[in-house]
């Protein structure tokens, strides 16, 4: 997910300040698709306008002139002066008398027009379009298989490896390749040939970091998984010799697995933050977190659905403190999370969410870096 920001969208303190002390009232919330691909700047404006001219409406309908006018203006304005941009899937805009946003989308989205909510950053990675692609790996004792799958069906793609036991046994060592014990040689060719064909799982996830469901009879998965070291990738094993199945019947089996989809991309992106905590690249807990987006050092945001943290800006920008909002604090930060999300996605990082507690060892909140 990428999320291209057109205009000012972080409000300074003293925004914030003007923000706390006047009603904001009405606020409008715009989300446009560009599904299907807008063709032309002519189309996009007559979309946009037609939105618009649904949102004034509503407005004068509900709402007294001298509120509604302000607004309504903003929106005719942007409407004029807004530029096309036919490589984005879509537009979020959003529109009080104090404040105008406006966010161009490299996600999917669905239509959507709410007024008098305040907007929110989550609000854009809620409505995100939950593409199902996964890659199904198929082992058996002699041969392999990987596919790319999706909504249209199962597409073969290649390993980068030899995907055949035999043409391992012949790079053997002698030392091994001479064991007199069969049973002994013939593990040890399965475990060779398994290690290569991991190598090759890893290659392909470097193209497509997707969850991984691996097919194949209950001693070949045994070996692989004390071999494979993309644990973290593999959402399920499945039992069962698949190697000759057509693609029709790989995907029958597969179908039950992917009811839950979002079990399974939690599943992913907890390995995801697990194996950043391993390699050094990792940032958990709110004040570490907002100081490395700060610093536009965040590559994917993990964070628990429900987490909120209202918060205050310390003496340097990339730090803050926990507020209490019935203090009513002219520069309190209504929630840090929501901010942190636009500063990710503002220098090209993605977010997503997961199960409340599922980050409890991380401070319910964690940041992949760039580097």
């Amino acid at each position: 997910m990428g999320i291209h920001f057109n205009m000012k969208t972080q409000l300074s303190t003293e925004e914030r300040k003007v923000i706390g002390a006047a009603s904001s009232s009405p606020e409008v919330s715009l989300i446009l698709p560009f599904e299907p691909v807008l063709s032309s700047k002519e189309e996009f404006r007559h979309r946009l306008k037609a939105a618009i001219e649904k949102v004034a409406s509503e407005l004068e309908a509900n709402y007294p002139d001298e509120k509604a006018r302000p607004v309504i203006a903003r929106l005719k304005n942007l409407l004029d002066h807004l530029p096309f941009d036919a490589s984005k899937k879509g537009l979020a805009i959003f529109i009080s008398p104090l404040v105008e946003k406006v966010f161009y989308l490299d996600i999917a989205v669905h239509e959507r027009i709410v007024i008098d909510e305040s907007f929110e950053i989550r609000d854009l990675v809620y409505m995100k379009k939950r593409l199902i692609r996964y890659l199904v790996l198929l082992l058996s004792g002699e041969a392999a298989k990987v596919y790319l799958g999706d909504g249209n069906g199962l597409l073969p793609i290649g390993l980068g490896v030899p995907d055949n036991k035999n043409a391992y046994e012949r790079d053997l060592p002698t030392r091994v390749a001479n064991f007199s014990d069969p049973a002994m040689h013939r593990e040890t060719v399965l475990d060779h040939f398994l290690h290569r064909i991991d190598q090759g799982l890893t290659k392909i996830l470097q193209s497509y970091p997707l969850p991984v469901f691996v097919m194949g009879v209950e001693r070949v998965l045994g070996h692989f998984k004390g071999i494979t070291r993309n644990e973290k990738s593999v959402v399920q094993f499945i039992h069962g010799n698949y190697l000759g199945a057509s693609e029709a019947e790989v995907l029958e089996v597969v179908a039950p697995c992917i009811n839950d989809w979002q079990k399974i991309l939690e599943k992913v992106c907890l390995g995801k933050v697990d194996r950043a905590m391993s390699e050094g690249k990792l940032e958990y807990g709110i004040k570490q977190v907002w100081q490395a987006a700060t610093q536009k050092n965040g590559h994917l945001l993990v964070v628990e659905k429900d987490f909120v943290y209202p918060a205050h800006e310390g003496s340097q920008p990339d730090s803050i403190y926990r507020e209490d909002p019935a203090l009513n604090n002219a520069f309190y930060i209504k929630d840090a999370v929501d901010d942190i999300m636009e500063k990710v996605l503002m220098t090209g990082g993605d977010v997503e969410f997961v199960s409340n507690g599922a980050l409890v060892n991380y401070g319910r909140i964690a940041l992949i870096k760039f580097y």
